[in-house]
């Protein structure tokens, strides 16, 4: 819940005349109020945008929710689904986040889905377990040739917004195990083939240890993307050759 509609357009601006590398592809997902503006301004320059969420119906009596054809609407191509925020603040469970992936990908749009344990549950070492859960529960009506309209991204609740990441050692072992998930569901070739993300307290002095790891495809940036030149830089040094 970052940036009014003019402090969108300034980013915007700042950031589409910077260099990027070939090959990456750069998703942002602005505040609703914000998605016209990033829709005209972005709009041919290399880079998509999503929606941090929706409701999973078309259209309907949902006073204050935003449908998914209302984001196709806006140019969106992406939407988040499952973010922690979404899971531990405002209370959305499995299962309503599994219609969500289904009423994206039927409406046309990609859905980057998040996955991750809190402080207490790795303690615990109920981490495989809970991930394991989100996972197959936001997959469960995903069939094999729709696989390639997600990504999954890992983000540990407690290395959001904390200052605390895990390690690159960490987020690999997590990330090689929903690689897993994924091979037992899919096969071997779908799954090499999905992108998996890391998120979680990601900055330009620590983007590079997470995707130089085989299983880490990318970030999900919070923070850090809030400033075009701190975002350019993570793209820049992050960027898998």
């Amino acid at each position: 819940m970052f940036k009014t509609a003019a402090e969108a357009e300034a980013f915007c601006q700042d950031f589409v005349n910077m260099a990027r590398p070939k090959g990456c592809e750069v998703v942002i997902f602005p505040p609703f109020t914000a998605l016209s503006t990033v829709s005209h301004l972005m709009a041919g320059r290399g880079v998509t945008w999503g929606g941090q969420n929706f409701y999973p119906k078309e259209s309907g009596a949902f006073t204050g929710e935003v449908s998914p054809l209302m984001l196709k609407d806006l140019g969106c191509t992406w939407a988040l689904v499952g973010h922690s925020e979404r899971r531990h603040v405002l209370g959305e469970s499995d299962e309503f986040l599994a219609k969500k992936v289904t009423a994206a990908l039927s409406a046309g749009l990609k859905a980057n889905i998040c996955v991750g344990e809190t402080e207490k549950e790795r303690e615990l070492g109920q981490t495989s377990a809970r991930v394991s859960s989100q996972l197959n529960s936001a997959l469960a009506s995903v069939p094999s040739d729709k696989v390639d309209q997600i990504c999954i991204s890992y983000e540990p609740v407690w290395a959001i917004g904390t200052g605390k990441n895990a390690t690159s050692a960490q987020a690999q072992e997590v990330c090689a195990f929903i690689r897993g998930e994924l091979t037992k569901k899919y096969g071997p070739d779908k799954a090499s083939q999905t992108r998996i993300l890391y998120g979680g307290s990601v900055k330009p002095d620590n983007i590079a240890e997470f995707t130089a790891q085989p299983d880490i495809d990318g970030a999900l940036i919070g923070g850090a993307s809030l400033v075009a030149e701190s975002f350019h830089q993570i793209i820049v040094r992050g960027a898998k050759g």
